[in-house]
């Protein structure tokens, strides 16, 4: 086995790989990694097999003097190709784990793929962590519902539904990010003090590399924004990556409409609708009323794990 660090020249392998990996997400493509590569030391690194054939990617930066996989990104993890097999995967760790003691890295910090975004069975990263004693150093829930045996909405989300309906609510795809962007940084900024991880400039470059997987919702009332989600699609799972409501949006019931909307228009082509984790302080603090909520829409728990291996 030969692992190499990636190169910007390697980019067209590396991105054909992602398309036919056993967890293939467009946040692994090269174009979305590297719009911020200006924020995080890259030191994602590539498998292959003795004759040459790439066999697996990890995305991962350097933190100090740890390797972590990947900061810039919501989870990471080790991608692997449909003919891996767990006696190799554990080679892989162990080749990997050498490689880095000799790079001076004397920490793995290794954010686990959940496997609702799994194209094929994907678990040999679980044992290669576990023979290798990593610790479990942190868990956040997240929740999302399979479309495919839907639990009913809550009596609350219910009439929460129906009153947007009744009221004249009109939630619309819009293709532009300008439009729900003001919306997005207003809540935020008000609510808890803080900005979208990504600025305007950098949702539409994104949205342009990717225009089939980031879309933008909208839901307005006389003509007045009150309420918007923006989603990041994969294969299985359309997650909802911002999701925001004023107060005359929540009043009315805006932000169930949207939800109700692409759930029902998900439920033919897609397996998941994920709302994302509601913890914070390192997944030890559960915020009650969000997941509250998102369990109101019959979402029901997704783990995201992270682990660390210390050498």
């Amino acid at each position: 086995m030969v692992i190499c660090r990636y190169r910007s020249e390697l980019k067209q392998e590396w991105d054909e790989f992602i398309e036919n990996s056993k967890i293939s997400h467009f946040m692994f493509f090269r174009d979305y990694m590297d719009y911020h590569c200006d924020r995080f030391k890259d030191f994602s690194v590539m498998f292959r097999d003795e004759k040459g054939k790439l066999i697996g990617v990890l995305p991962a930066n350097i933190d100090s003097d740890t390797l972590v996989s990947h900061q810039g990104l919501t989870f990471g993890g080790f991608l692997a190709s449909k003919e891996l097999k767990t006696e190799l995967m554990i080679d892989c760790f162990s080749e990997l784990l050498g490689y880095l003691k000799g790079e001076g890295i004397n920490k793995f910090v290794y954010k686990r793929v959940p496997y609702i975004y799994h194209a094929q069975p994907s678990d040999e990263d679980l044992y290669a962590l576990f023979i290798n004693d990593a610790k479990l150093i942190r868990r956040d829930m997240s929740s999302a519902i399979y479309l495919k045996e839907k639990i009913k909405f809550s009596s609350q989300r219910k009439r929460a539904v129906k009153k947007s309906e009744k009221e004249g609510v009109v939630v619309e795809k819009v293709d532009d990010a300008s439009l729900v962007w003001g919306l997005i940084s207003q809540v935020l900024r008000e609510a808890h003090g803080v900005m979208p991880v990504h600025s305007l400039e950098e949702i539409k470059l994104l949205k342009s590399y990717f225009p089939k997987n980031i879309n933008f919702y909208l839901a307005k009332y006389n003509s007045k924004s009150l309420s918007a989600i923006v989603t990041y699609e994969t294969s299985n799972v359309v997650h909802a990556q911002y999701l925001a409501s004023n107060e005359e949006g929540k009043r009315l019931g805006a932000l169930d409409a949207i939800v109700s909307l692409i759930i029902s228009s998900s439920e033919n082509s897609k397996l998941y609708f994920d709302f994302g984790i509601s913890t914070e302080k390192d997944g030890l603090l559960l915020n009650r009323g969000l997941i509250h909520q998102k369990e109101g829409f019959g979402a029901r728990a997704i783990a995201h794990d992270f682990y660390r291996i210390d050498f």
